[in-house]
């Protein structure tokens, strides 16, 4: 069985594809871009293992638990 991929080497071989398949075309945004593509599924996979519950999920987070959900509600995560 193989070593599972770190999350960095995973971003990390995803940009260079990015920049690949971009073929010299200079990209606009891309920190933006990429935040919001992390920070989605981080928001989604944190309240799914925490039960739903904001205050636990802020904690693990390390955020406010005001900014966690103003968080959610910009990624329409609330349920």
């Amino acid at each position: 069985m193989s070593e599972p991929q770190s999350i960095e080497h995973c971003i990390r071989g995803n940009l260079e594809t990015y920049f690949r398949d971009l073929d010299g075309t200079d990209p606009t945004g891309l920190y933006d871009m990429l935040v919001k593509l992390v920070e989605k599924p981080l928001l989604d996979v944190v309240m799914s293992q925490s039960g739903q519950n904001q205050s636990r999920a802020a904690e693990w987070l390390g955020l406010n638990r005001n900014t966690l959900r103003k968080k959610l509600l910009e990624h329409d995560l609330l349920k």
